[in-house]
């Protein structure tokens, strides 16, 4: 098939590209590079396959040239991410989430080119101490990052009702892996093991008693790929994660092993904060036969090699 992913140079992106390549598909990428990076597709970059525009999906004239194409999919996955920038910088999280969406929802419209929107598992309210979160589960705009996200899917949803357009939308959990960057806040795994490599202080936000599923990014690019192949979950909205949660404490703990070199600070945004995030993606499995691989040992193991080997570089 042709296939269209934005932000393919980004982290999940990179993954995604990977298994859309190793299927003999014919891949187009656009990206700005304000999150991605030339260097996460060096491995591709001789596939006769594998085509990358540098560009922005605001730019609605670009995006017109390169939907000629005839995609028959468009993964969706380009997006302002960071929390506290969002809260920061509300409008640019707006125009590249909301505006950029409805770009490329418009152009996948015009082409009838199915519309895999990646959304997250940021616009959940909290769970119950006990309770595992549902694709049914109540929704809370607790960001504008989460208010974006929620924005693009309902302007997804409006496209599969009022135009027939296959649609899906994905909420996978916290996702990790190698080329995860190790800054911001995005990736906690990451973050933590770079600084547990050169021997720094682990800084954990809070109390850390809040809890993430962590899924392994190889995982959550044959979430991605799967729902994007599949003609029966179009119109859904769809989970994906590791179905276990671990507080933020224990994962520290399960990084560095001296306890001397973890330490609990001040929130920067607690209000955003939500204190469970435990995935129930027995939807996705009943649709679509996932279940992720990699249990959390086995995906940090995996990273720390990864990160290692980068270092040494």
């Amino acid at each position: 098939m042709n296939i269209l992913v934005t932000g393919g140079a980004g982290f999940i992106g990179r993954w995604v590209v990977k298994l859309l390549l190793d299927d003999g598909n014919q891949v187009w990428i656009i990206d700005d590079l304000s999150n991605g990076s030339e260097e996460n597709l060096k491995e591709f970059r001789n596939n006769s396959n594998l085509y990358v525009k540098i560009g922005d999906i605001k730019d609605s004239g670009l995006l017109s040239e390169l939907f000629n194409n005839n995609f028959d999919i468009c993964i969706h996955l380009a997006a302002s991410i960071i929390v506290q920038e969002s809260i920061d910088n509300p409008r640019k999280t707006f125009e590249n989430d909301v505006i950029g969406t409805f770009n490329v929802l418009e152009e996948a419209r015009k082409h009838n080119t199915k519309f895999v929107f990646m959304s997250t598992c940021m616009v959940y309210d909290k769970a119950s101490m006990d309770g595992a979160i549902s694709e049914t589960h109540p929704t809370k705009a607790a960001s504008p990052y989460a208010g974006a996200k929620l924005a693009g899917e309902n302007m997804t949803q409006s496209y599969y009702h009022a135009y027939g357009l296959p649609t899906v939308i994905l909420r996978p959990f916290n996702t990790y892996g190698p080329y995860q960057k190790a800054t911001g806040e995005g990736g906690v795994v990451s973050i933590f093991i770079h600084k547990n490599l050169k021997g720094d202080i682990l800084n954990i936000y809070g109390d850390g008693m809040q809890t993430r599923d962590l899924m392994y990014v190889e995982d959550c690019a044959k979430f991605v790929v799967q729902a994007s192949y599949s003609n029966a979950v179009n119109g859904e909205i769809l989970n994906a994660g590791l179905g276990e949660d671990i507080t933020i404490n224990e994962l520290a703990g399960l990084i560095c092993k001296d306890k001397g070199k973890i330490r609990n600070i001040k929130h920067i945004h607690p209000q955003s904060e939500i204190p469970k995030l435990l995935c129930d993606h027995s939807k996705t499995r009943k649709l679509l036969g996932w279940e992720p691989i990699n249990s959390l040992r086995e995906g940090i193991s995996k990273t720390q090699y990864w990160m290692k080997k980068s270092v040494e570089k």
